[in-house]
């Protein structure tokens, strides 16, 4: 179980981001895992005085997730990073490698999740 642990939405994880950079959190790092073949979970997660916070977020695979990169730039490389190995579309990713950070041209599968094949534009 993980400790310090808020559930947020599509429609509230930036302003709950947002508040944990004003309360004076650093931003640790994002993880992804898949549920099922509709949902991934998406963990934020967060620092202060060695002491963790974590916000978790059930999100549609085919629904663009919310970047908090406008808000932590430092979250365009791990928002890429799920972009490339879990085939999620980030919506105002402030710098986008466009499925390109870890994964090369000729690349046609999604490494970490079921039977998604990446289209190129």
């Amino acid at each position: 179980m993980i400790e310090n642990l808020k559930e947020v939405t599509q429609e509230t994880v930036a302003s709950e981001v947002l508040k944990l950079k004003n309360e004076g959190y650093r931003f640790v790092t994002m993880s992804c895992t898949e549920l099922d073949a509709d949902f991934v979970d998406i963990l934020y997660h967060f620092d202060k005085d060695l002491t963790l916070a974590n916000l978790r977020m059930k999100q549609p695979k085919d629904a663009k997730v919310p970047s908090i990169s406008g808000i932590l730039f430092a979250a365009l490389l791990v928002e890429n990073e799920m972009r490339d190995l879990f085939g999620l579309e980030f919506e105002g990713l402030v710098l986008d490698f466009n499925r390109t950070l870890y994964l090369d041209e000729e690349i046609t599968e999604v490494p970490m999740v079921s039977n998604v094949k990446i289209v190129k534009q």
